[in-house]
Protein backbone atom coordinates (compact mmCIF):
# COMPACT_ATOMS: atom_id res chain seq x y z
CA UNK A 1 0.00 0.00 0.00
CA UNK A 2 2.69 2.29 0.71
CA UNK A 3 4.56 1.30 -2.23
CA UNK A 4 1.53 2.27 -4.50
CA UNK A 5 1.14 5.76 -2.73
CA UNK A 6 4.69 6.16 -3.39
CA UNK A 7 4.28 5.25 -6.82
CA UNK A 8 1.52 7.69 -7.54
CA UNK A 9 3.08 10.56 -5.59
CA UNK A 10 6.47 10.04 -7.68
CA UNK A 11 4.77 10.05 -10.80
CA UNK A 12 2.37 13.28 -9.76
CA UNK A 13 5.56 14.96 -9.02
CA UNK A 14 7.48 13.83 -12.34
CA UNK A 15 4.33 15.21 -14.25
CA UNK A 16 3.83 18.19 -12.65
CA UNK A 17 7.60 19.04 -12.87
CA UNK A 18 7.23 18.30 -16.72
CA UNK A 19 4.32 20.51 -16.77
CA UNK A 20 6.16 23.55 -15.13
CA UNK A 21 8.66 23.52 -18.02
CA UNK A 22 6.34 23.66 -20.85
CA UNK A 23 5.74 27.22 -21.81
CA UNK A 24 2.51 28.76 -21.19
CA UNK A 25 0.12 30.89 -23.06
CA UNK A 26 -1.27 33.13 -20.83
CA UNK A 27 -4.50 32.25 -21.41
CA UNK A 28 -5.43 29.26 -19.26
CA UNK A 29 -5.51 26.69 -22.10
CA UNK A 30 -4.22 23.48 -22.16
CA UNK A 31 -0.46 23.20 -23.34
CA UNK A 32 -1.19 20.23 -25.22
CA UNK A 33 -2.20 21.39 -28.64
CA UNK A 34 0.31 24.08 -28.18
CA UNK A 35 3.27 21.29 -27.97
CA UNK A 36 1.62 19.11 -30.56
CA UNK A 37 1.58 21.88 -33.13
CA UNK A 38 4.98 22.94 -32.35
CA UNK A 39 6.25 19.41 -32.83
CA UNK A 40 4.00 19.03 -36.50
CA UNK A 41 5.70 22.57 -37.30
CA UNK A 42 9.00 21.26 -36.39
CA UNK A 43 8.47 18.21 -37.91
CA UNK A 44 7.93 20.22 -41.61
CA UNK A 45 11.04 22.12 -41.18
CA UNK A 46 8.97 25.20 -39.74
CA UNK A 47 10.29 26.94 -36.66
CA UNK A 48 7.56 27.46 -33.68
CA UNK A 49 7.45 30.17 -30.85
CA UNK A 50 5.40 28.60 -27.61
CA UNK A 51 5.62 32.06 -26.05
CA UNK A 52 4.88 35.60 -27.62
CA UNK A 53 7.17 36.73 -25.12
CA UNK A 54 9.63 34.18 -26.76
CA UNK A 55 9.49 36.12 -29.90
CA UNK A 56 9.48 39.59 -28.26
CA UNK A 57 12.38 38.91 -26.41
CA UNK A 58 14.46 37.96 -29.70
CA UNK A 59 13.18 41.22 -31.34
CA UNK A 60 14.43 43.53 -28.35
CA UNK A 61 18.06 42.19 -29.49
CA UNK A 62 17.56 42.81 -33.19
CA UNK A 63 16.35 46.20 -32.72
CA UNK A 64 15.72 47.45 -36.05
CA UNK A 65 13.05 46.53 -39.17
CA UNK A 66 12.64 47.45 -42.51
CA UNK A 67 9.37 46.70 -44.92
CA UNK A 68 9.14 47.12 -48.45
CA UNK A 69 4.76 47.44 -48.51
CA UNK A 70 2.67 48.09 -51.11
CA UNK A 71 0.16 50.02 -49.01
CA UNK A 72 -0.12 53.85 -49.80
CA UNK A 73 2.55 55.73 -48.22
CA UNK A 74 0.62 57.83 -46.09
CA UNK A 75 -0.01 55.05 -44.13
CA UNK A 76 3.48 54.72 -43.27
CA UNK A 77 3.93 57.33 -40.55
CA UNK A 78 1.33 56.34 -38.27
CA UNK A 79 1.80 52.54 -38.40
CA UNK A 80 5.60 53.48 -37.25
CA UNK A 81 4.26 55.50 -34.97
CA UNK A 82 1.78 53.39 -33.16
CA UNK A 83 4.31 49.99 -33.69
CA UNK A 84 7.06 51.53 -32.24
CA UNK A 85 4.74 52.93 -29.07
CA UNK A 86 3.69 49.51 -28.64
CA UNK A 87 7.61 47.99 -28.71
CA UNK A 88 9.41 51.07 -28.34
CA UNK A 89 12.97 48.62 -27.91
CA UNK A 90 12.51 48.43 -31.96
CA UNK A 91 14.35 52.19 -32.64
CA UNK A 92 14.96 52.13 -36.36
CA UNK A 93 11.62 50.69 -38.42
CA UNK A 94 12.01 51.32 -41.73
CA UNK A 95 8.99 51.54 -44.47
CA UNK A 96 9.29 51.95 -48.39
CA UNK A 97 6.66 51.83 -51.45
CA UNK A 98 6.07 48.29 -53.54
CA UNK A 99 8.55 47.99 -56.10
CA UNK A 100 7.76 49.37 -59.45
CA UNK A 101 6.84 46.80 -62.16
CA UNK A 102 7.46 43.44 -63.29
CA UNK A 103 10.95 43.89 -63.83
CA UNK A 104 12.00 44.93 -60.36
CA UNK A 105 10.06 42.44 -59.18
CA UNK A 106 12.06 40.33 -61.25
CA UNK A 107 15.24 41.82 -59.59
CA UNK A 108 14.19 40.91 -56.25
CA UNK A 109 13.53 37.36 -57.29
CA UNK A 110 16.73 36.71 -58.68
CA UNK A 111 18.66 38.26 -55.25
CA UNK A 112 16.61 36.08 -53.14
CA UNK A 113 17.45 32.93 -54.86
CA UNK A 114 21.10 34.25 -54.74
CA UNK A 115 20.98 35.22 -51.03
CA UNK A 116 21.43 38.33 -51.28
CA UNK A 117 17.84 40.04 -50.82
CA UNK A 118 19.13 42.20 -47.46
CA UNK A 119 17.54 45.46 -47.58
CA UNK A 120 13.94 44.71 -46.43
CA UNK A 121 12.86 41.96 -43.81
CA UNK A 122 9.61 41.67 -44.72
CA UNK A 123 8.37 42.03 -48.78
CA UNK A 124 4.86 42.27 -50.47
CA UNK A 125 4.00 39.60 -52.45
CA UNK A 126 1.91 41.00 -55.86
CA UNK A 127 -0.16 38.13 -56.88
CA UNK A 128 1.20 38.20 -60.91
CA UNK A 129 4.39 36.72 -58.75
CA UNK A 130 2.92 34.76 -56.43
CA UNK A 131 3.90 31.50 -57.11
CA UNK A 132 7.69 32.25 -57.62
CA UNK A 133 7.77 34.05 -53.36
CA UNK A 134 7.33 30.76 -51.53
CA UNK A 135 10.59 28.84 -51.81
CA UNK A 136 12.60 32.09 -50.03
CA UNK A 137 10.55 33.02 -47.56
CA UNK A 138 11.38 32.48 -44.19
CA UNK A 139 9.88 28.97 -42.57
CA UNK A 140 7.51 30.24 -39.44
CA UNK A 141 4.77 28.48 -38.66
CA UNK A 142 2.70 32.10 -38.68
CA UNK A 143 -0.58 29.87 -39.50
CA UNK A 144 0.61 27.77 -36.50
CA UNK A 145 1.39 30.14 -33.90
CA UNK A 146 -2.01 32.15 -35.07
CA UNK A 147 -4.69 29.07 -34.68
CA UNK A 148 -2.83 28.78 -31.24
CA UNK A 149 -2.77 32.17 -29.90
CA UNK A 150 1.17 32.47 -29.88
CA UNK A 151 0.37 35.43 -32.10
CA UNK A 152 -2.69 37.65 -32.42
CA UNK A 153 -3.84 36.91 -35.72
CA UNK A 154 -6.63 35.84 -37.75
CA UNK A 155 -6.11 32.66 -38.99
CA UNK A 156 -7.67 33.22 -42.26
CA UNK A 157 -5.21 36.10 -42.59
CA UNK A 158 -2.72 33.32 -43.37
CA UNK A 159 -1.68 30.57 -46.29
CA UNK A 160 -3.17 27.83 -45.52
CA UNK A 161 -0.49 26.07 -47.65
CA UNK A 162 2.38 27.88 -47.20
CA UNK A 163 1.40 28.86 -43.41
CA UNK A 164 4.17 31.78 -43.69
CA UNK A 165 2.37 34.36 -45.85
CA UNK A 166 -0.31 37.08 -44.47
CA UNK A 167 -2.86 39.50 -46.02
CA UNK A 168 -4.38 42.31 -43.96
CA UNK A 169 -6.12 43.99 -46.70
CA UNK A 170 -9.25 43.22 -48.41
CA UNK A 171 -10.79 45.01 -51.37
CA UNK A 172 -14.63 44.51 -53.46
CA UNK A 173 -15.52 45.35 -57.10
CA UNK A 174 -18.49 47.57 -57.78
CA UNK A 175 -20.32 49.05 -60.33
CA UNK A 176 -19.50 53.19 -60.21
CA UNK A 177 -21.91 55.28 -62.19
CA UNK A 178 -22.76 58.49 -62.13
CA UNK A 179 -26.11 59.78 -62.24
CA UNK A 180 -26.56 62.60 -63.91
CA UNK A 181 -26.02 60.29 -66.93
CA UNK A 182 -27.85 57.23 -66.07
CA UNK A 183 -30.82 57.39 -62.64
CA UNK A 184 -30.47 54.74 -60.07
CA UNK A 185 -33.20 52.48 -61.64
CA UNK A 186 -31.40 51.99 -65.00
CA UNK A 187 -27.95 50.73 -63.51
CA UNK A 188 -27.61 46.84 -63.44
CA UNK A 189 -29.18 45.20 -60.41
CA UNK A 190 -27.22 41.63 -61.58
CA UNK A 191 -23.86 40.98 -63.63
CA UNK A 192 -26.33 39.86 -66.55
CA UNK A 193 -28.51 42.73 -66.45
CA UNK A 194 -25.03 44.09 -68.24
CA UNK A 195 -25.73 41.80 -71.16
CA UNK A 196 -29.16 43.30 -72.07
CA UNK A 197 -29.71 45.34 -75.58
CA UNK A 198 -30.08 48.43 -74.40
CA UNK A 199 -26.63 48.24 -72.34
CA UNK A 200 -24.90 47.46 -76.26
CA UNK A 201 -22.70 49.98 -78.06
CA UNK A 202 -20.39 51.92 -76.14
CA UNK A 203 -22.80 52.42 -73.32
CA UNK A 204 -19.94 51.35 -70.36
CA UNK A 205 -16.34 51.52 -69.44
CA UNK A 206 -14.74 48.35 -68.84
CA UNK A 207 -10.96 48.31 -67.94
CA UNK A 208 -9.05 46.11 -69.93
CA UNK A 209 -6.95 44.24 -67.74
CA UNK A 210 -9.62 42.02 -66.52
CA UNK A 211 -8.72 42.08 -62.59
CA UNK A 212 -12.66 42.81 -61.56
CA UNK A 213 -13.91 39.89 -64.07
CA UNK A 214 -11.36 37.52 -62.47
CA UNK A 215 -12.81 38.08 -58.83
CA UNK A 216 -15.81 36.20 -60.49
CA UNK A 217 -14.51 32.56 -60.58
CA UNK A 218 -14.46 31.94 -57.32
CA UNK A 219 -18.48 31.55 -57.44
CA UNK A 220 -18.93 31.23 -60.86
CA UNK A 221 -16.21 28.79 -61.79
CA UNK A 222 -13.52 29.79 -64.54
CA UNK A 223 -15.60 28.39 -67.21
CA UNK A 224 -19.28 30.07 -66.59
CA UNK A 225 -16.52 33.09 -66.05
CA UNK A 226 -15.55 32.92 -69.58
CA UNK A 227 -18.71 32.62 -71.05
CA UNK A 228 -19.69 35.96 -69.75
CA UNK A 229 -16.52 37.85 -70.34
CA UNK A 230 -17.17 36.91 -74.38
CA UNK A 231 -20.74 38.07 -74.03
CA UNK A 232 -19.77 41.62 -72.47
CA UNK A 233 -17.13 41.96 -74.99
CA UNK A 234 -19.86 41.48 -77.78
CA UNK A 235 -21.53 44.15 -75.91
CA UNK A 236 -18.87 46.43 -77.87
CA UNK A 237 -17.99 48.40 -74.24
CA UNK A 238 -15.26 51.63 -74.25
CA UNK A 239 -12.12 49.75 -73.11
CA UNK A 240 -9.71 51.72 -71.14
CA UNK A 241 -6.95 51.48 -68.49
CA UNK A 242 -6.17 52.80 -65.38
CA UNK A 243 -8.68 52.34 -62.21
CA UNK A 244 -8.27 56.20 -61.35
CA UNK A 245 -8.59 57.40 -65.44
CA UNK A 246 -11.40 55.05 -65.74
CA UNK A 247 -13.60 56.72 -62.28
CA UNK A 248 -12.26 60.12 -63.12
CA UNK A 249 -14.11 59.52 -66.95
CA UNK A 250 -17.33 58.28 -64.83
CA UNK A 251 -17.31 61.62 -62.35
CA UNK A 252 -16.93 63.87 -65.38
CA UNK A 253 -19.77 62.59 -66.99
CA UNK A 254 -17.72 61.62 -70.23
CA UNK A 255 -19.05 57.98 -69.32
CA UNK A 256 -22.20 57.14 -67.71
CA UNK A 257 -21.09 53.44 -65.83
CA UNK A 258 -17.79 51.09 -65.24
CA UNK A 259 -17.91 47.63 -64.83
CA UNK A 260 -15.85 47.48 -62.03
CA UNK A 261 -14.42 49.68 -59.62
CA UNK A 262 -12.61 48.71 -56.44
CA UNK A 263 -14.83 50.03 -53.32
CA UNK A 264 -12.11 51.79 -52.09
CA UNK A 265 -11.25 53.51 -55.32
CA UNK A 266 -14.97 54.70 -55.88
CA UNK A 267 -15.59 56.10 -52.30
CA UNK A 268 -11.80 57.84 -52.68
CA UNK A 269 -13.94 59.49 -56.13
CA UNK A 270 -16.83 60.33 -54.85
CA UNK A 271 -15.22 61.90 -51.97
CA UNK A 272 -14.32 64.30 -54.48
CA UNK A 273 -16.89 64.76 -56.29
CA UNK A 274 -18.50 68.07 -55.87
CA UNK A 275 -21.75 67.67 -57.77
CA UNK A 276 -22.67 64.14 -55.60
CA UNK A 277 -23.73 62.58 -59.10
CA UNK A 278 -21.17 60.09 -58.35
CA UNK A 279 -22.08 56.43 -56.88
CA UNK A 280 -22.05 53.08 -56.69
CA UNK A 281 -23.27 49.62 -56.39
CA UNK A 282 -22.68 46.06 -55.15
CA UNK A 283 -23.63 43.27 -57.43
CA UNK A 284 -23.59 39.69 -56.08
CA UNK A 285 -21.70 37.47 -55.95
CA UNK A 286 -19.24 40.63 -54.90
CA UNK A 287 -15.84 39.61 -55.94
CA UNK A 288 -14.03 40.17 -52.59
CA UNK A 289 -9.89 40.05 -52.92
CA UNK A 290 -8.84 39.05 -49.44
CA UNK A 291 -5.60 38.56 -50.55
CA UNK A 292 -4.26 42.54 -51.55
CA UNK A 293 -1.59 43.30 -49.48
CA UNK A 294 0.30 39.82 -48.51
CA UNK A 295 3.80 39.88 -47.00
CA UNK A 296 5.88 37.60 -45.85
CA UNK A 297 9.41 37.92 -44.09
CA UNK A 298 12.45 36.98 -46.45
CA UNK A 299 14.63 33.95 -45.54
CA UNK A 300 17.73 36.56 -45.38
CA UNK A 301 15.97 38.61 -43.09
CA UNK A 302 18.33 40.37 -40.38
CA UNK A 303 15.36 41.17 -37.96
CA UNK A 304 13.22 38.09 -38.60
CA UNK A 305 11.59 38.68 -34.75
CA UNK A 306 10.80 42.44 -35.13
CA UNK A 307 9.28 41.16 -38.47
CA UNK A 308 6.90 38.68 -36.87
CA UNK A 309 5.60 41.31 -34.71
CA UNK A 310 5.04 43.76 -37.45
CA UNK A 311 2.86 40.93 -39.02
CA UNK A 312 1.10 41.00 -36.42
CA UNK A 313 0.65 44.30 -35.64
CA UNK A 314 -0.70 45.02 -39.06
CA UNK A 315 -3.97 42.44 -38.33
CA UNK A 316 -4.14 43.76 -35.34
CA UNK A 317 -7.34 46.24 -34.88
CA UNK A 318 -4.82 49.06 -34.58
CA UNK A 319 -3.30 48.78 -37.22
CA UNK A 320 -6.72 47.71 -39.37
CA UNK A 321 -7.95 51.05 -37.93
CA UNK A 322 -4.64 52.97 -39.54
CA UNK A 323 -5.11 51.37 -42.57
CA UNK A 324 -8.94 51.81 -42.86
CA UNK A 325 -8.50 55.45 -42.33
CA UNK A 326 -5.05 55.84 -44.47
CA UNK A 327 -5.42 53.90 -47.48
CA UNK A 328 -8.41 54.30 -47.07
CA UNK A 329 -11.54 51.40 -46.45
CA UNK A 330 -9.09 48.82 -47.45
CA UNK A 331 -8.90 46.82 -44.24
CA UNK A 332 -9.48 42.96 -43.52
CA UNK A 333 -13.20 42.06 -44.65
CA UNK A 334 -12.05 39.23 -41.47
CA UNK A 335 -12.03 42.71 -39.36
CA UNK A 336 -15.80 43.18 -37.72
CA UNK A 337 -16.48 47.08 -38.18
CA UNK A 338 -13.93 47.48 -41.21
CA UNK A 339 -15.26 48.95 -44.22
CA UNK A 340 -15.10 45.85 -46.55
CA UNK A 341 -16.90 44.00 -43.79
CA UNK A 342 -19.41 46.71 -43.99
CA UNK A 343 -20.02 46.62 -47.41
CA UNK A 344 -20.17 42.65 -47.50
CA UNK A 345 -21.80 41.94 -44.37
CA UNK A 346 -24.76 39.20 -45.39
CA UNK A 347 -24.18 39.10 -48.86
CA UNK A 348 -23.09 36.48 -51.39
CA UNK A 349 -19.38 36.88 -51.98
CA UNK A 350 -16.50 35.53 -54.70
CA UNK A 351 -14.25 35.30 -52.09
CA UNK A 352 -10.56 34.76 -53.98
CA UNK A 353 -8.95 33.41 -51.03
CA UNK A 354 -5.77 31.64 -50.64
CA UNK A 355 -6.95 28.68 -52.85
CA UNK A 356 -7.44 31.01 -56.13
CA UNK A 357 -3.89 33.42 -54.94
CA UNK A 358 -1.27 31.95 -57.23
CA UNK A 359 -3.74 31.19 -59.70
CA UNK A 360 -5.41 34.93 -60.58
CA UNK A 361 -2.77 35.54 -63.18
CA UNK A 362 -4.09 32.79 -65.32
CA UNK A 363 -7.57 33.59 -64.78
CA UNK A 364 -6.96 37.25 -66.00
CA UNK A 365 -4.92 35.74 -68.71
CA UNK A 366 -7.71 33.39 -70.36
CA UNK A 367 -10.32 36.22 -69.78
CA UNK A 368 -8.13 38.53 -71.66
CA UNK A 369 -8.01 36.05 -74.79
CA UNK A 370 -11.88 35.78 -74.63
CA UNK A 371 -12.29 39.03 -75.29
CA UNK A 372 -10.43 38.80 -78.51
CA UNK A 373 -7.52 41.06 -77.47
CA UNK A 374 -9.25 44.01 -77.22
CA UNK A 375 -7.69 47.17 -77.69
CA UNK A 376 -8.11 50.44 -75.64
CA UNK A 377 -10.10 52.96 -77.08
CA UNK A 378 -8.25 56.01 -77.75
CA UNK A 379 -11.17 58.26 -79.05
CA UNK A 380 -12.90 58.03 -75.27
Amino acid sequence: MRLSVLAKTVGCFTLFSFLALVPQRGDGASPAPLLKAKKEAETKGYSFFATHEEIVTMAKKEEKLGVSSNLEPQNFKPLIHAFKQKYPFITDVQVGGELSGGAAYQRLILEMKAGQAKEWDVTHIPLDFAQEYPPYLLKHDILGMAKQGVLKIDPRMVSPVERNMITITSNVSVILYNRKLISDDKVPATWDDFLKPEFKGKKFLMNIRPLHLAGLVPAWGLERTLDFARKLAAQQPVWGSGTTRLNTAVTAGEHSLYLASNFSSAKRAMSKDATGNLNYRVLEPIPTRIVEHTSAIINTASHPHAALLWLEFLASPEGQEIIDKYEPLRASVFTPGSATEQVTRGKKLSVVDWNHFGKYQDYEAKIFVAWGFPKEDTRQ
